[in-house]
């Protein structure tokens, strides 16, 4: 069913001949044809890792059925440069009549990251989670068979995001001796040291690079299949100073609630539902907002954000709409354990 990191798609294909074809290949790339070669879109390990967390197994609706493509008759150095001008790691190849011809893949060398810088904040102590942090750092709990940081660090290295700070404090040396510079991971990792708790932003203050690109900062308990690429464009094209992504959250009234006005009732509503936008802890910054928090001092996100509101700057929102999960407590982390053992 498979060829030149193809598979046919028809009534017999499941999603499981698509995962198998895909680690077969061993590029993270596979083409979906149709009967005639016709190329009907691309799946990536990121794909497949999205589609599990969110619950489909649908190919049509899972693949990229609007891939980039390259006519089959250029060179591979023209069709090099188009990947890394994209910041892509896979290019199609189709005929004039749109039926597939291979692919042209870079390897890691040859991959060119994106510039923006990623921070994870590894360096809270976990208290919510009792026992389980008391010998190791809450971002080095295991989800599936990798730990929660490993998993964060593959995800943003998907869509191209491979060079990190990571914030520690709490048992630093375990984070620090398992990833070293990174180079193990096909990432480029330094730390940002916190002597002292600086809070959900005060670490930023650490960083002394002159950064020229928007830079994401994530909490290090935070797990989410979004497309950080989209984050990225919907950022850029507001032209945002910050913005944060929300997720909407749901919170159930366990009893029949009474609306009254001066002794009379108005209205009853059985259990109802109340819905709210919260902070998921995954953000994207202009580096000039950096100027706006305190050197070496505990600073938390939100004061950063209420400081960029009061100087009605712009700040937007990203709703998030994918799988998300803030394993902080003792029922999320058992979730993100099944959710991620695939």
């Amino acid at each position: 069913m498979s060829n030149e990191y193809a598979i046919i798609l028809d009534e017999r294909t499941s999603f499981e001949d698509a995962v198998r074809a895909l680690d077969a290949g061993g590029i993270g790339y596979l083409a979906i044809l149709d009967q005639d070669r016709q190329l009907m879109g691309i799946l990536t390990d990121g794909d497949i890792r999205r589609a599990i967390l969110n619950r489909k197994t649908d190919l049509l609706d899972i693949m990229n059925s609007q891939p980039q493509t390259a006519d089959c008759t250029l060179s591979r150095r023209q069709i090099v440069q188009r990947l890394k001008e994209m910041h892509r790691k896979h290019m199609p190849l189709i005929d004039a009549d749109n039926r597939y011809q291979g692919v042209v893949a870079l390897d890691d060398l040859e991959f060119n990251a994106k510039p923006n810088r990623v921070v994870i904040m590894a360096g809270g102590m976990g208290t919510r989670l009792g026992e389980l942090t008391k010998h190791t750092p809450k971002p080095m709990l295991e989800v599936g068979k990798k730990s929660i940081l490993e998993n964060l660090i593959e995800i943003f290295c998907d869509y191209g995001f491979n060079r990190f700070y990571i914030s520690v404090n709490y048992k630093a040396e375990i984070i620090k001796e398992y990833f070293g510079d990174g180079s193990e991971f096909g990432a480029d990792i330094k730390y940002l040291e916190e002597k002292m708790r600086l809070g959900t932003a005060g670490c930023l203050s650490l960083i002394e690079e002159d950064l020229s690109e928007p830079f994401f900062v994530i909490n290090g308990d935070v797990l989410t299949a979004v497309n950080f690429e989209e984050v990225l464009g919907f950022h850029l094209q507001c032209k945002a100073d910050a913005t944060m992504c929300v997720r909407e959250f749901e919170m159930e009234v366990p009893y029949g609630v009474v609306n009254h006005k001066n002794n009379r009732i108005v209205s009853l509503a059985e259990k109802p539902v109340h819905r709210f936008h919260v902070n998921s802890g995954v953000y994207l910054l202009d580096p000039m907002v950096l100027q706006f928090v305190p050197r070496e001092t505990f600073f938390n996100m939100t004061d950063l954000f209420d400081n960029l509101i009061e100087r009605q700057m712009n700040v937007a929102s990203f709703e998030l709409k994918d799988y998300w999960i803030d394993v902080g407590r003792p029922t999320d982390f058992e979730k993100a354990k099944k959710d991620f053992l695939v």
